[in-house]
């Protein structure tokens, strides 16, 4: 399970549909629908905040949205109507290593998209997140 601090924007179309039925793999594990993946690292982030289910869910939206910009059709009614009204914060040095860890995927899956973001040193972020100085996450399984 991979939940990307960047922005979706940045995935091939491979990355994007893993990241959606990945996304809703992980809001059924907090809804507790589900018996595995409950202890999974990447859900860490999400369980900080107030309220998991609209964090999550405002994370799916920003998902749904980028796959509607590429004419995608993934289903909204999948999402919940809560949203955060606070950003999460993720580290600088997990951005980093995101950023890294997709482009080396994309080398091999994508060059073409690899490619459009030749000149990008630093990635858009998901919308839920807000950058704050640190290193990769205590949750990342490098």
């Amino acid at each position: 399970m991979r939940l990307w601090t960047l922005h979706p924007r940045y995935l091939d179309a491979l990355g994007l549909v893993a990241l959606w039925r990945e996304a809703l793999l992980a809001r059924k594990v907090l809804a507790g629908l589900t018996r595995g993946y409950r202890y999974h690292p990447q859900l860490e982030r999400f369980r900080q905040a107030d309220d998991t289910l609209a964090a999550i869910d405002t994370y799916l939206a920003e998902v749904w949205a980028e796959a509607g910009r590429r004419s995608y059709r993934f289903d909204a009614g999948k999402i919940g109507a809560e949203r955060l009204t606070v950003q999460l914060e993720a580290t600088s040095g997990q951005l980093a290593f995101e950023w890294s860890h997709l482009r080396r995927k994309l080398a091999l899956r994508d060059p073409v998209k690899l490619d459009e973001f030749a000149e990008v040193v630093t990635p858009q972020v998901h919308p839920l997140f807000r950058i704050v100085e640190g290193g990769v996450s205590s949750w990342e399984r490098p």
